[in-house]
């Protein structure tokens, strides 16, 4: 089976974010297929992607808002936890 030919992909915003020892890179692309969210985890060179299509960046919204609220409510276990 012939490889697939490489999609046009178009970047319309980029942001980045540096926690601990973790990079993090938010980037608004567009293809024929429609818009999307990539986020790419960046540790050491080593990168891991989450593709989130835009019709569900007001769902994922939500629950990150709902985790952000939940980690400011609910105390630690432990005190001294360590950073992932």
């Amino acid at each position: 089976m012939p490889p697939k030919p490489p999609v046009q992909e178009d970047t319309l915003k980029t942001e980045r974010i540096q926690i601990e020892r973790k990079t993090f890179i938010f980037t608004l692309k567009e293809n024929p297929r429609g818009r999307f969210l990539r986020i790419t985890e960046d540790v050491n060179g080593r990168r891991d992607n989450v593709i989130i299509p835009a019709t569900g960046l007001d769902e994922f919204k939500k629950i990150l808002d709902a985790m952000v609220q939940a980690s400011a409510e609910i105390p630690p276990k432990d005190p001294d936890q360590q950073p992932l």
